[in-house]
């Protein structure tokens, strides 16, 4: 049996490749789809775009190359909102991402999936009282 940590990088790269593949439909990275996410959520300066995910891209900087594409798309205004050709491309990518996240945990009955869950925040409040 091959151990968590192994498990976890592996699933990890296999979310990052297979959302690639998705996306690469819409000329986007994960991290674009996440900054897209993340405005059509409230966010509206780089700042605030990077604080909010800050948990996941550390160690990337800032997202503001991100925002930048996005609005030489037209899918942000100089505001920090969404545009209407920013909604609809918004709504679109979403619908893909969830249909992928429902493919992604097929066979998984409700109550394993929250058993996995509920493991996974236990595991990573462990690590983060070490």
């Amino acid at each position: 049996m091959k151990p968590f940590g192994w498990w976890l990088r592996h699933l990890h790269e296999l979310l990052e490749s297979s959302m690639g593949r998705i996306l690469d439909a819409e000329s986007l990275t994960r991290r674009h789809w996440q900054v897209l996410n993340t405005i059509a959520d409230g966010a509206r300066t780089p700042d605030e775009v990077d604080s909010v995910m800050a948990p996941f891209v550390a160690a990337e900087g800032s997202m503001a190359p991100k925002i930048a594409d996005l609005r030489a798309r037209g899918w942000v205004a100089e505001d920090g909102q969404l545009t209407e050709a920013g909604r609809v491309a918004h709504t679109r990518v979403k619908e893909e991402v969830k249909a992928f996240r429902a493919a992604a945990i097929d066979g998984i009955s409700d109550d394993d999936y929250r058993v996995t869950i509920r493991t996974l925040e236990r595991c990573a409040a462990n690590l983060e009282a070490v």
